[in-house]
């Protein structure tokens, strides 16, 4: 899950990160109001999770409280590479003499943490890594050791921070450490770190990311969730303990574990080259031990899903019995009565598969079609959402 800034910005202060006043508003009059509160010179910033919003006019310096309600007026409902102003952040200006970054991750690859400094900040660090890669400190951690107060400081030097700001650059890292390991994050960005004309150090600008899978211990996260940006469908899968994310296609897949899922993904997209490019429309396993109500509840979903023309279920069973899916398809459809529109194609392998198939042939129901292979599966869903939305093949 990723957070907006003024959340980061929260959540940093609250881990005693260095950062300025500052308050959210979602109309003119709160921006103006938050002005006012926090006095001098401020500055409007779009809330929105995505970069360039600088460039796209969505941060602005306003002078005076109604200067502020100016510009949170024309930043307000603009979309920024997609993503709709519903919010800004009117934080104090800062008087700024230098900018630098820095970011703790997760790295998948050497399957480790990873800090990243430089004294390039307020920039795309993609940027700084291809034309001035000497100015980017690459450092591995050891998550059994973490980073102490010696290493923070060795950091802080390999990334030629200045001597006088060695000591404030460590401390903000060691915070923020402990901010990514007390939050489960993969992610906590500041970019920039700045020094003021002061010599303060201070966070400027931040991201978050947490990691999803840890959410189970941290409940605080929940008045975190952007509820307007999430998908309807995947909100829905989430309340039914379900493992689907929403895909740009428009054959519906479901599946009994990830493994099995992932194929089928790969096989609807090949097959689906025959048939104009039709692709997989999303990634729904139901899990190893589903019943028939959790075969129902998916099915459910995904037929609610308007880019679907054909659905392909695919099941090896296993602690999952085939009969138990065939029930759950059947009573799905029951369910969902006239809604449930959308042809079915079924593949059915596996523990108690001769059952489950004679309950499906029995049922005869028109919306169903049975292929006794993945590929022959695949290839009659794809045809079928290739006929039904018309692309050409």
């Amino acid at each position: 899950m990723d957070l907006f800034e003024y959340q980061a910005r929260d959540l940093f202060e609250a881990h005693g990160i260095p950062v300025l006043p500052a308050q959210v508003a979602r109309t003119p009059e709160e921006a103006r109001s938050a002005a006012k509160a926090i006095g001098g010179r401020v500055v409007i910033k779009a809330q929105v999770k995505t970069g360039g919003r600088g460039k796209a006019g969505g941060v602005k310096v306003a002078e005076n409280p109604d200067e502020a309600f100016e510009k949170a007026s024309a930043i307000l409902g603009m979309d920024i590479k997609g993503h709709r102003v519903n919010a800004v952040m009117v934080a104090q200006a800062a008087p700024i003499d230098s900018e630098y970054y820095l970011a703790i991750l997760l790295d998948r690859a050497q399957r480790s943490f990873l800090v990243m400094a430089s004294v390039s900040g307020g920039m795309d660090i993609e940027e700084v890594a291809h034309k001035t890669p000497e100015k980017l400190a690459k450092v591995l951690v050891d998550p059994l050791k973490g980073i102490d107060q010696a290493q923070a400081l060795a950091i802080a030097t390999q990334a030629n921070f200045p001597a006088d700001i060695r000591d404030s650059v460590a401390k903000v890292l060691l915070d923020l450490w402990k901010c990514f390991v007390a939050e489960d994050a993969t992610l906590v960005e500041i970019n920039p770190l700045v020094k003021t004309n002061d010599g303060k150090i201070i966070a400027l600008d931040g991201k978050v990311t947490f990691d999803d899978n840890a959410i189970f211990r941290h409940a605080d996260h929940e008045v975190l969730v952007d509820h307007d940006a999430t998908d309807p469908l995947e909100a829905m899968a989430k309340e039914k303990d379900l493992n689907y994310v929403k895909l740009e296609g428009e054959v519906g897949i479901i599946g009994n574990g990830a493994g099995l899922v992932m194929s089928t993904l790969d096989v609807v997209a090949y097959a689906g080259e025959k048939f104009g490019g039709v692709k997989p429309a999303n990634f729904l396993d139901i899990g190893g031990g589903a019943s028939a109500q959790v075969m129902a509840d998916g099915l459910a979903i995904i037929l609610g899903d308007k880019d679907v023309k054909s659905v392909f279920v695919n099941v090896f069973g296993g602690i999952t019995s085939c009969d138990a899916v065939a029930n759950g398809i059947l009573q799905a459809l029951e369910i969902l009565g006239p809604k449930a529109a959308k042809p079915i194609v079924v593949r059915l392998d596996g523990n108690n598969v001769v059952e489950g198939r004679r309950i499906l042939n029995e049922a005869a129901h028109p919306l169903i079609q049975q292929v006794d292979t993945m590929d022959g599966a695949a290839s009659r869903a794809a045809e079928l959402a290739s006929a039904s939305s018309g692309v050409a093949k």
